[in-house]
């Protein structure tokens, strides 16, 4: 290592020129890595309500719908729209009365349960449904949603996921660059007091933000990633990596007392380093690693974008960061200024004084945190993190006041199945409980509108070669207890007239979505739990040393979790799983830093508590920079995003990282105090020492 060391320091401003070179191709493949909006999207291909889609896709030419309400319009003016609306790049069909039937049949002659349908209960609001040949996030469709709403004027409403996900784009873009600024200012403030130098923290910034481009430019590869991915990969990437710039600096400090040679300490800097934050960061990366297990592939996208972070944050600060100091050398020395550092003997005697009352306190901890945790309540609703304003929040609105309607759903059965048979499962699909419609070509023909009136087009977007298409209304708002039930109701009348039928829709999808990714959770769990246990366990060649920093550190991510549930907060589904992961692998470094210094100390010969006091007293301050620093890189963005998603994971982060610095401080030295003989006992090379 210090020969390869050696190298970076000789070659420092190629170095430099190579890695600025390198932001060019890595701006240009950010620039063109496509971000995807649909969160439904990452379910996983083989299930049934994906399957659908396909079909819907391939059999009728239809990807993304919605449907449109219009308050206050005559027929006239609704087939002026309709028209308007289908000279629109990609849309591809519009169904509403007066499309049917050409405005022939005046709607006071309809029987109810077909006026039901597209028009409101006091006849001023028109219903029409709206498809498009693009899928729901794709860029065609989302310019044909803002399209469609400049066409619609004020008195018309579109409802639909590709709504929830133009308008999330729209916002998120709208933020992103705030995202970045916010958290570099923040940890700018952090750096400028935990270390001696005005000049340092810009080029810990300068340096981490290249390697946050390389990483963004390197998702060209993956061809697109989630907006989730995408808000919250520069976040994350200086939280985590910030604590190996801050480990290097620290390090060509100390190395400065024993070379004056600028170039020769940092040399040893580098060499100590690479073993050091290596080591550190595998525990980070292992947990990001642990969400590509998920079957719903979020994760797989998270994950990779997150480790591969993680990795060109370790190689940038080896190599650009100390290329960086030494070339500004003279200027660091110049802006040089006291750091702020905690005093740490009063914390010290506290905890080793009272270790009894603070195991005691620990051990109660759990069962309120675990109980919190587990009872924690999330939403799976996705235009629930996006704030009232927006017009696909107003939609669903209008939806639901004018029509009693929170959701559609889409039947396919196959185009064999006899009209009479298809007329009786739309019966028994409008009798299942809070279902407001069925919809379908067999359900619109009759007495009053014979089938011949009925043009042919209108029959191609019910009907294909293969499949027969319905649409089912429910009163129920997605992701609810009663939508989730209705759809399984749904789906057995379905079955029971063709067993290949099935429902496709948001709130099946979502329902898979539940199903999908409690499942997923667990395992992500018992994976990156299993993982760190391992990679400590040959880290510190001790059994009983990973179980006790595993039980450290998920207790102060219990406690997190719990907090949300004491405050009655609501939280997205997705926030558990990235607070799990991300909060045990990247603060599990805390516990073993603490660890390997009383590891060390007991193994020269210093007794239990002199050991402790040692450990702790020297790894507080490492410990309240690298937490402040994370909670800095986090709190701001969870402030200030109007995307629940996004801001609530923020929040949690940056709650999780305080949580753990004081957990760690005060509960893991009262670990190793009362536990000091078994763990003398059972890791490598402590055996002999006296625990007397």
């Amino acid at each position: 290592m210090q020969k390869f060391a050696e190298k970076i320091v000789k070659l420092r401003i190629p170095i430099l020129i190579i890695c600025i070179l390198l932001l060019i191709p890595s701006f240009i493949g950010f620039v063109n890595t496509r971000i995807n909006y649909d969160i439904l999207y990452y379910l996983p291909d083989d299930i049934e309500t994906m399957q659908g889609q396909d079909i819907l896709m391939d059999e009728f030419g239809k990807g993304a719908y919605g449907m449109i309400v219009c308050n206050g319009m005559s027929s006239a003016d609704i087939i002026k729209l309709t028209k308007k609306l289908e000279n629109i790049d990609h849309v591809e069909d519009i169904i509403c009365y007066d499309s049917i039937t050409g405005g022939k049949i005046p709607k006071e002659l309809l029987p109810q349960e077909v006026r039901k349908i597209f028009y409101s209960e006091d006849g001023t609001g028109t219903l029409m449904f709206i498809f498009f040949d693009t899928t729901t996030s794709a860029d065609e469709t989302m310019d044909a949603i803002e399209e469609i709403r400049r066409v619609m004027g004020e008195q018309c409403f579109l409802s639909s996921m590709s709504s929830i996900a133009t308008d999330t784009k729209n916002l998120v873009e709208n933020e992103m660059a705030a995202y970045t600024i916010i958290a570099v200012i923040l940890c700018l403030l952090v750096l400028f007091l935990t270390t001696d130098s005005f000049l340092i923290p810009v080029l810990f910034m300068i340096s981490i933000g290249m390697a946050i481009i390389y990483n963004l430019g390197s998702n060209f590869i993956q061809g697109e990633i989630s907006y989730i991915t995408m808000a919250l990969v520069a976040i994350l990437q200086l939280g985590v990596t910030m604590d190996y710039s801050i480990f290097l600096y620290h390090s060509y400090k100390e190395e400065q007392k024993k070379y004056p040679d600028s170039r020769e300490a940092m040399s040893h800097a580098i060499a100590s380093t690479i073993v050091s934050v290596t080591g550190s960061s595998l525990t980070t990366i292992a947990g990001f690693l642990a969400m590509c297990f998920m079957t719903f592939t979020l994760g797989l996208d998270m994950g990779i974008v997150m480790a591969k972070g993680v990795v060109i944050g370790v190689i940038c600060c080896v190599t650009v960061l100390p290329s960086f100091i030494l070339t500004f050398d003279r200027a660091v020395k110049r802006t040089s200024h006291k750091a702020l550092e905690l005093r740490t003997g009063g914390i010290t005697k506290f905890v080793t004084s009272h270790y009894i009352i603070l195991a005691i306190l620990m051990v109660i901890l759990w069962i309120p945190a675990v109980y919190g945790n587990n009872n924690v309540q999330v939403y799976y609703k996705l235009d629930e993190s996006l704030p009232d304003y927006l017009s696909s929040r107003k939609a669903n609105k209008a939806l639901e006041e004018g029509f009693d309607m929170n959701s559609i759903s889409m039947v396919l059965v196959n185009a064999d199945l006899p009209a009479k048979d298809t007329k009786a499962l739309l019966s028994d699909l409008d009798n299942v409980e809070g279902v407001s419609f069925a919809l379908g070509l067999d359900s619109i023909t009759g007495a009053l509108i014979p089938e011949e009136i009925i043009p042919k087009e209108v029959k191609e977007m019910l009907s294909s070669e293969n499949w027969k298409l319905l649409l089912v209304s429910s009163i129920y708002q997605v992701a609810t207890d009663e939508v989730n039930t209705q759809c399984e109701e749904l789906e057995r009348v379905i079955k029971s007239y063709d067993p290949d039928g099935m429902l496709i829709g948001e709130a099946a999808a979502t329902k898979d979505l539940v199903k999908i990714t409690n499942r997923d959770f667990n395992v992500v769990s018992v994976i990156s739990i299993g993982a760190i246990f391992v990679l400590i366990l040959f880290v510190l060649k001790s059994v009983t040393l990973p179980v006790i920093l595993v039980l450290v550190i998920e207790l102060a991510i219990n406690v997190n979790m719990s907090i949300s549930y004491y405050m009655g907060t609501t939280l997205p589904f997705i926030a558990s799983i990235c607070v799990g992961t991300i909060q045990l692998g990247a603060t599990v470094d805390y516990a073993i830093l603490m660890t390997t210094r009383y590891k060390k100390e007991r193994m020269d010969g210093h007794e239990k508590k002199e050991a402790v006091q040692i450990a702790l007293s020297t790894s507080i301050n490492s410990i309240f920079s690298s937490a402040l620093g994370f909670f800095a890189a986090t709190i701001g963005v969870g402030i200030y995003s109007d995307v629940d998603l996004i801001g609530a994971i923020c929040m949690l982060l940056a709650r999780g990282a305080l949580l753990s610095m004081v957990i760690v401080i005060l509960m893991l030295p009262a670990m190793f105090m009362v536990f000091d003989r078994l763990i003398c006992k059972t890791t490598a090379g402590m055996r002999k020492i006296s625990t007397k």
